[in-house]
Protein backbone atom coordinates (compact mmCIF):
# COMPACT_ATOMS: atom_id res chain seq x y z
CA UNK A 1 0.00 0.00 0.00
CA UNK A 2 1.41 3.83 -0.65
CA UNK A 3 2.02 5.92 1.81
CA UNK A 4 0.03 9.01 0.18
CA UNK A 5 -2.78 7.47 -2.59
CA UNK A 6 -4.17 11.20 -4.47
CA UNK A 7 -7.50 8.89 -7.15
CA UNK A 8 -8.74 10.69 -9.24
CA UNK A 9 -9.13 14.53 -7.84
CA UNK A 10 -10.48 17.06 -9.90
CA UNK A 11 -9.71 20.43 -8.19
CA UNK A 12 -11.37 24.14 -9.31
CA UNK A 13 -10.29 27.73 -9.08
CA UNK A 14 -13.80 29.28 -9.68
CA UNK A 15 -15.31 27.87 -12.49
CA UNK A 16 -11.86 26.61 -13.95
CA UNK A 17 -10.64 23.14 -13.60
CA UNK A 18 -7.34 23.00 -12.86
CA UNK A 19 -6.90 19.35 -12.59
CA UNK A 20 -8.70 16.44 -13.74
CA UNK A 21 -9.17 13.09 -12.66
CA UNK A 22 -5.27 13.38 -11.42
CA UNK A 23 -4.16 9.93 -9.19
CA UNK A 24 -0.52 9.87 -8.38
CA UNK A 25 0.87 7.86 -5.23
CA UNK A 26 4.06 7.78 -3.39
CA UNK A 27 5.18 4.99 -1.62
CA UNK A 28 7.54 4.40 1.74
CA UNK A 29 10.89 5.29 0.62
CA UNK A 30 10.42 6.73 -2.23
CA UNK A 31 11.59 10.11 -4.64
CA UNK A 32 8.16 10.72 -6.46
CA UNK A 33 9.10 13.78 -9.09
CA UNK A 34 6.11 15.42 -10.83
CA UNK A 35 7.05 17.59 -13.75
CA UNK A 36 5.27 19.47 -16.37
CA UNK A 37 4.96 23.29 -17.93
CA UNK A 38 3.83 26.59 -15.84
CA UNK A 39 0.18 26.42 -15.57
CA UNK A 40 0.14 22.73 -15.71
CA UNK A 41 -1.24 22.17 -12.29
CA UNK A 42 2.01 21.19 -10.13
CA UNK A 43 1.39 23.55 -7.01
CA UNK A 44 -2.42 23.11 -6.90
CA UNK A 45 -1.54 19.32 -6.78
CA UNK A 46 0.83 20.44 -3.54
CA UNK A 47 -1.75 22.62 -2.51
CA UNK A 48 -4.57 20.21 -2.90
CA UNK A 49 -2.43 17.64 -0.86
CA UNK A 50 -1.45 20.25 1.64
CA UNK A 51 -5.49 20.84 2.61
CA UNK A 52 -5.06 24.38 1.69
CA UNK A 53 -7.74 23.62 -1.04
CA UNK A 54 -9.93 20.45 -1.38
CA UNK A 55 -11.20 18.67 -4.53
CA UNK A 56 -14.36 18.69 -5.70
CA UNK A 57 -14.15 14.82 -6.25
CA UNK A 58 -11.99 12.20 -5.63
CA UNK A 59 -10.04 11.09 -2.70
CA UNK A 60 -7.26 12.07 -0.84
CA UNK A 61 -5.79 9.35 1.45
CA UNK A 62 -2.13 8.99 3.63
CA UNK A 63 -0.93 5.91 5.88
CA UNK A 64 -4.43 4.65 5.47
CA UNK A 65 -6.48 7.96 6.64
CA UNK A 66 -8.59 10.24 4.15
CA UNK A 67 -7.17 13.22 4.17
CA UNK A 68 -9.75 14.57 1.44
CA UNK A 69 -11.64 17.38 3.20
CA UNK A 70 -8.92 17.58 6.27
CA UNK A 71 -7.83 21.32 7.02
CA UNK A 72 -4.04 22.42 6.50
CA UNK A 73 -3.14 22.41 10.31
CA UNK A 74 -3.69 19.08 10.84
CA UNK A 75 -2.51 17.57 7.64
CA UNK A 76 0.95 18.80 8.91
CA UNK A 77 0.49 17.43 12.28
CA UNK A 78 -0.27 14.11 10.50
CA UNK A 79 2.68 14.28 9.01
CA UNK A 80 2.94 15.77 5.67
CA UNK A 81 4.91 18.93 5.50
CA UNK A 82 5.98 20.94 2.48
CA UNK A 83 8.53 23.37 1.55
CA UNK A 84 6.23 25.88 -0.68
CA UNK A 85 7.65 27.56 -3.77
CA UNK A 86 9.02 31.42 -3.08
CA UNK A 87 10.44 29.82 0.10
CA UNK A 88 7.91 31.92 2.52
CA UNK A 89 10.20 32.56 5.13
CA UNK A 90 10.01 35.01 8.31
CA UNK A 91 12.57 37.83 6.97
CA UNK A 92 12.94 39.63 10.39
CA UNK A 93 13.33 36.53 12.30
CA UNK A 94 16.54 34.69 12.37
CA UNK A 95 17.28 31.51 10.84
CA UNK A 96 16.92 29.81 14.25
CA UNK A 97 13.37 30.93 15.40
CA UNK A 98 12.60 30.53 11.36
CA UNK A 99 13.72 26.56 11.89
CA UNK A 100 11.92 26.11 15.01
CA UNK A 101 8.60 27.52 13.49
CA UNK A 102 8.57 24.51 11.59
CA UNK A 103 7.98 22.24 15.19
CA UNK A 104 5.18 24.32 16.12
CA UNK A 105 2.79 21.73 15.62
CA UNK A 106 5.27 18.88 16.93
CA UNK A 107 3.12 17.26 19.89
CA UNK A 108 6.54 15.02 20.59
CA UNK A 109 9.16 17.66 21.22
CA UNK A 110 11.81 15.72 22.93
CA UNK A 111 13.74 15.39 19.04
CA UNK A 112 13.93 18.87 18.43
CA UNK A 113 17.43 19.26 18.88
CA UNK A 114 18.30 16.35 17.44
CA UNK A 115 16.13 17.16 14.07
CA UNK A 116 18.31 20.68 14.76
CA UNK A 117 21.25 18.85 14.63
CA UNK A 118 20.01 16.99 11.43
CA UNK A 119 19.16 20.10 9.47
CA UNK A 120 22.79 21.88 10.42
CA UNK A 121 24.34 18.81 9.28
CA UNK A 122 22.54 18.82 5.75
CA UNK A 123 23.35 22.81 5.56
CA UNK A 124 26.82 23.34 7.56
CA UNK A 125 25.93 26.87 6.30
CA UNK A 126 22.28 27.35 8.20
CA UNK A 127 24.91 26.83 11.22
CA UNK A 128 27.36 29.53 10.11
CA UNK A 129 24.32 31.87 9.86
CA UNK A 130 22.32 30.47 12.85
CA UNK A 131 21.79 34.23 14.41
CA UNK A 132 21.37 36.16 10.86
CA UNK A 133 18.07 37.85 9.86
CA UNK A 134 16.53 35.48 7.50
CA UNK A 135 15.80 38.03 4.65
CA UNK A 136 19.78 39.15 4.68
CA UNK A 137 20.86 35.90 3.03
CA UNK A 138 21.26 34.50 -0.11
CA UNK A 139 18.27 33.17 -2.51
CA UNK A 140 20.14 29.38 -2.62
CA UNK A 141 20.78 29.65 1.30
CA UNK A 142 17.21 30.94 1.77
CA UNK A 143 15.93 27.83 -0.02
CA UNK A 144 17.83 25.67 2.02
CA UNK A 145 16.31 27.57 5.23
CA UNK A 146 12.76 26.74 4.09
CA UNK A 147 13.56 22.94 3.37
CA UNK A 148 15.87 22.93 6.90
CA UNK A 149 12.29 24.73 8.39
CA UNK A 150 9.89 21.78 7.01
CA UNK A 151 12.28 18.95 8.17
CA UNK A 152 12.04 20.33 11.35
CA UNK A 153 8.36 19.25 11.72
CA UNK A 154 9.52 16.18 11.28
CA UNK A 155 7.71 15.26 8.39
CA UNK A 156 6.42 11.50 7.40
CA UNK A 157 6.69 12.71 3.54
CA UNK A 158 8.14 16.11 2.21
CA UNK A 159 6.66 18.33 -0.22
CA UNK A 160 9.25 20.72 -2.54
CA UNK A 161 7.52 23.01 -4.72
CA UNK A 162 10.36 24.43 -7.20
CA UNK A 163 13.84 23.98 -4.30
CA UNK A 164 15.84 24.81 -7.70
CA UNK A 165 13.93 27.81 -9.16
CA UNK A 166 16.11 30.56 -9.15
CA UNK A 167 19.48 29.25 -7.93
CA UNK A 168 22.99 28.78 -9.53
CA UNK A 169 23.54 26.18 -10.96
CA UNK A 170 26.60 24.71 -8.21
CA UNK A 171 23.20 25.26 -5.62
CA UNK A 172 21.19 23.41 -7.95
CA UNK A 173 23.75 20.56 -7.42
CA UNK A 174 23.81 20.82 -3.59
CA UNK A 175 19.88 21.09 -3.36
CA UNK A 176 19.17 18.06 -4.99
CA UNK A 177 22.22 16.24 -3.39
CA UNK A 178 20.58 17.20 0.12
CA UNK A 179 17.30 15.54 -1.66
CA UNK A 180 18.70 12.49 -2.26
CA UNK A 181 20.40 12.77 1.68
CA UNK A 182 16.80 13.26 3.30
CA UNK A 183 15.52 10.56 1.47
CA UNK A 184 18.70 8.32 2.05
CA UNK A 185 17.79 9.46 6.18
CA UNK A 186 14.42 7.87 5.08
CA UNK A 187 11.99 10.53 4.86
CA UNK A 188 10.06 10.26 1.20
CA UNK A 189 9.79 13.06 -0.82
CA UNK A 190 7.08 14.57 -3.34
CA UNK A 191 9.23 16.74 -5.88
CA UNK A 192 7.70 19.16 -8.16
CA UNK A 193 10.35 20.83 -9.99
CA UNK A 194 11.16 22.80 -13.77
CA UNK A 195 14.59 21.39 -13.63
CA UNK A 196 13.03 18.22 -15.43
CA UNK A 197 16.11 16.32 -15.78
CA UNK A 198 17.65 16.63 -12.24
CA UNK A 199 14.23 15.85 -11.03
CA UNK A 200 14.15 12.55 -13.05
CA UNK A 201 17.60 11.97 -12.23
CA UNK A 202 16.77 11.46 -8.52
CA UNK A 203 13.34 9.78 -8.63
CA UNK A 204 12.58 6.92 -8.44
CA UNK A 205 9.19 7.28 -10.18
CA UNK A 206 8.02 10.17 -11.75
CA UNK A 207 4.82 11.23 -13.66
CA UNK A 208 4.63 14.00 -16.31
CA UNK A 209 1.14 16.83 -15.75
CA UNK A 210 -0.06 18.45 -19.06
CA UNK A 211 -3.19 21.07 -18.45
CA UNK A 212 -4.16 19.19 -15.08
CA UNK A 213 -4.13 15.52 -15.79
CA UNK A 214 -1.46 12.70 -15.85
CA UNK A 215 -0.25 12.45 -19.50
CA UNK A 216 2.85 9.77 -18.70
CA UNK A 217 4.33 8.21 -15.73
CA UNK A 218 7.67 5.79 -14.74
CA UNK A 219 10.50 5.15 -13.50
CA UNK A 220 13.06 8.35 -13.11
CA UNK A 221 15.83 6.35 -15.67
CA UNK A 222 12.09 6.03 -18.36
CA UNK A 223 11.10 9.27 -18.06
CA UNK A 224 14.30 10.22 -18.95
CA UNK A 225 15.08 8.31 -22.00
CA UNK A 226 11.92 9.02 -23.38
CA UNK A 227 11.56 11.08 -26.67
CA UNK A 228 8.52 12.75 -25.77
CA UNK A 229 9.96 14.16 -22.56
CA UNK A 230 13.52 14.80 -24.03
CA UNK A 231 11.68 17.07 -26.47
CA UNK A 232 9.23 18.80 -24.31
CA UNK A 233 10.91 19.30 -21.38
CA UNK A 234 14.73 18.39 -21.76
CA UNK A 235 15.50 20.52 -24.58
CA UNK A 236 16.61 17.59 -26.75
Amino acid sequence: MALLEVSKIDVFYGRVQAIRGLSISVGAGEIVALIGSNGAGKTTTLRTISGLMHPAGGKISFDGRDLTQTKAHEIVRIGICQSPEGRRLFPRMIVLDNLLMGTYARKERSGIQSDLARVYELFPRLKERTKQLAGTLSGGEQQMLAIGRALMAHPKLLMLDEPSLGLAPILVETIFRVCTEINAQGTPILLVEQNASKALEIAHRAYVLETGSIVQTGTGKELLSSPDVQRAYLGM
